[in-house]
C-alpha cells in the first residue's frame, strides 16, 4: 500500500522534473500584445514589464525589464540585465531595439508594472537614459541578493523618482538597489 508521503514525494519529483526539462530555446518569445504599437502610438512611452523567471525559478521570482520610446519613434529601446551575458564575458545590461518590447520571457507572459505616456514620458526619457548609463553593476550579476535583473529597474526607479516605480513583491534582488 502506498502512503501519502510517497505520493507527495512522487508528485514533487514529477513537477521538478517537468520544470527542469523546459527548453529555453523553444520557449515562447512572441509579443504579448500589451505594449502600445509604435506605428500607431506616436506619443512617448516608458514601460516596465515583469514576467515569471524561467523554469522553477518562476515559482518564486520574476524577471523585469524597462522599455521606452521617444515621441514618433518606430521602435522601443529595451534594457534588461541578464546573468548569462556575464558568464560569457559580456556586460550584464542588454540593450536592443524592437517594435514589441512586451515579449514573453521564455514562456512566461509579461505584465506591465509601469506605464507612462505623453509629455511626462518624453520629459523623463533623458533622465532614464542618464540613469542607465550610470548603473553601477553593469558588469555584475548575482541571483541573490543581487545585483540581478530586478536590481536594474529598481535602481533606475530610485534615480528617477518621478517614475513612481513600484516593483513587484517577488522581484527578488530589487532591494539590493536600496543598499547602494
Amino acid at each position: 500500500m502506498v502512503n501519502l508521503k510517497t505520493i507527495g514525494l512522487l508528485a514533487c519529483l514529477v513537477c521538478v522534473t517537468a520544470c527542469s526539462s523546459s527548453d529555453w530555446r523553444t520557449a515562447n518569445r512572441e509579443p504579448a500584445g500589451i505594449a502600445p504599437n509604435p506605428m500607431l502610438t506616436k506619443e512617448a512611452v516608458i514601460e516596465v514589464y515583469a514576467a515569471d523567471a524561467f523554469s522553477w525559478r518562476g515559482w518564486f521570482a520574476v524577471h523585469t525589464w524597462i522599455a521606452f520610446k521617444p515621441r514618433d519613434a518606430a521602435e522601443y529601446e529595451v534594457y534588461e540585465v541578464v546573468g548569462w551575458r556575464v558568464d560569457s564575458g559580456n556586460p550584464a545590461v542588454r540593450h536592443y531595439q524592437t517594435p514589441t518590447p512586451d515579449r514573453y520571457w521564455y514562456g512566461a507572459r509579461p505584465e506591465k508594472v509601469l506605464s507612462i505616456t505623453g509629455a511626462k514620458a518624453q520629459r523623463l526619457i533623458p533622465e532614464v537614459i542618464a540613469a542607465i548609463n550610470r548603473y553601477p553593476w553593469a558588469n555584475e550579476y548575482s541571483v541573490f541578493p543581487g545585483p540581478n535583473s530586478n536590481t536594474f529597474p529598481a535602481w533606475i526607479g530610485l534615480q528617477v523618482p518621478e517614475l513612481e516605480l513600484k516593483m513587484p513583491f517577488n522581484a527578488i534582488g530589487a532591494g539590493y538597489a536600496d543598499e547602494s
